[in-house]
């Protein structure tokens, strides 16, 4: 039988080691929760094979993707830092914050932009509740077309973009300059278009709209209508 002394020994060693482990526990839950929170660059590799678009060119845009999502993750973590060593009054910390929405965006748009590739051959289909708002905001899917395809060719740098207004429901293509420029605020991306250099010259020289014509023939119509509201 152990005595008394023992007995409070052997309890103060069995509540620190409870202690101890339970901070390692919740270390690792918070790094686990760091982790998870950290952006994920996603595997588009499924899109090599679409005709118009070769390997190295795909190839090449999923690492520059890749980077935004990288710098994404970044930016995040240095401004969060900053926050935290009250560094927020600082030069730095305002022009990282107005660079996070360039990086995010880099992100997000490719991401629905590779989300929207991939379709089968057959095109938009025409009973469908977007062909048919098409034709209601344009006076027909040819019009519609015609005007995105004008966006996309339109000299420049940037993304051509249909938006749903969540407003009223209205279809508009907008281009958007760079990343986080010309975005209409509260409407919804249904179709996006990558016209920066970097998704067609590889391919296609300075002939974008040979590179548009090849958009069009890979778009997945279905993921494009079922985000409409």
């Amino acid at each position: 039988m152990i005595d008394r002394r023992e007995f409070l020994t052997i309890a103060g060693l069995s509540g620190a080691a409870i202690f101890f482990n339970f901070n390692n526990i919740l270390h690792a839950t918070i790094k686990e929760e760091e982790k998870v929170m950290a952006y994920t660059a996603k595997d588009y590799s499924k899109l090599i094979g679409m005709e118009g678009f070769s390997e190295t060119l795909l190839k090449n845009h999923f690492t520059l993707y890749q980077g935004y999502v990288t710098n994404t993750n970044k930016v995040l973590d240095t401004l969060g830092q900053m926050l935290k060593d009250g560094k927020t009054a600082t030069p730095e910390f305002a022009e990282l914050k107005r660079r996070l929405g360039w990086e995010f965006n880099g992100m997000r748009l490719h991401e629905y932009y590779f989300e929207n590739l991939g379709g089968k051959k057959g095109g938009i289909n025409k009973a469908g509740s977007l062909a048919k708002k098409m034709t209601e905001d344009f006076g027909s899917y040819e019009m519609w077309e015609k005007d995105f395809k004008a966006v996309g060719t339109m000299r420049g740098i940037g993304w051509a973009v249909l938006y749903q207004d969540s407003a009223n429901g209205r279809l508009i293509n907008f281009w958007i300059n760079e990343h986080d420029v010309s975005h209409p605020a509260g409407c919804n991306p249904l179709l996006i278009m990558d016209v920066f250099e970097h998704a067609f010259m590889i391919d296609y020289g300075l002939k974008r709209a040979d590179y548009v014509e090849a958009f069009f023939k890979n778009i997945d119509w279905s993921a494009v209508e079922a985000k409409i509201k």
